[in-house]
């Protein structure tokens, strides 16, 4: 583990690319209930945990990093999301530092990326995931310098992509997600993907509060199966 991780990270705007500022607005205003109805119980349950939501420059502009989990795994299998996990003991203060040290760590082990190159900039409120019982916190990051990114362990990644912020607003790759459980969602077409759930309702409110976002179909559906 690097000492890029260990050591007690930052937040910190200084610096940052013009583009992000309705970014960094939306994540200092928004409130937990306009980012979803899935809100951590009350009573302190729920395994805590974070994700990376890495903002980076590409080839076509800003552009954002995401990976695809493996199909093995027990629980969502073959989903793209953001790189994260559960919270160890060591990133210590769930409340304070703790996920922004897991966010870090998690997108280092499942990317290969090196956090130096990372600069924390922002938290979205505590979100929850009812299936997984999760509680997650979104940790905003400006790749300040890119460094080469891929699955490091097949048996947790299948694969890691950049996603154009383009791609994201763009209407034609955005549609509704059905599931037979009774799920709808946003979603998004993209890099031969599918991208919903939990990260694809992240960033659908991010598109929405940064003001990035145009009119799209929303009685555009996709059906799930049982096995999503």
């Amino acid at each position: 583990m690097r000492d890029g991780v260990r050591e007690a990270p930052v937040l910190s705007t200084d610096g940052l690319p013009g583009w992000l500022d309705p970014v960094v607005r939306a994540a200092r205003t928004v409130r937990p209930t306009q980012l979803s109805r899935f809100l951590p119980p009350e009573d302190g349950r729920g395994r805590q945990s974070a994700v990376l939501v890495l903002f980076g420059e590409g080839p076509r502009g800003p552009e954002l990093l995401l990976q695809e989990r493996a199909g093995s795994l027990r629980s969502h299998a073959g989903q793209p999301s953001f790189p994260g996990g559960a919270l160890d003991p060591q990133d210590g203060d769930p409340q304070t530092t703790g996920p922004l040290r897991a966010a870090l760590r998690e997108a280092e082990e499942e990317t290969g990326l090196d956090p130096a190159g990372v600069q924390l900039f922002g938290v979205l409120p505590r979100l929850y995931i009812p299936v997984s019982e999760f509680v997650v916190t979104p940790v905003l990051g400006w790749w300040r310098a890119p460094s080469p990114v891929g699955a490091v362990d097949p048996a947790e990644t299948a694969r890691v992509f950049t996603v154009p912020v383009a791609d994201l607003t763009d209407p034609d790759h955005r549609v509704t997600v059905v599931h037979p459980g009774g799920f709808q969602g946003p979603a998004f077409t993209v890099e031969s993907a599918l991208v919903w759930g939990f990260t694809a309702g992240v960033i659908d409110r991010l598109l929405h509060f940064a003001g990035w976002e145009q009119p799209w179909d929303r009685s555009r559906e996709v059906p799930l199966d049982w096995r999503a």
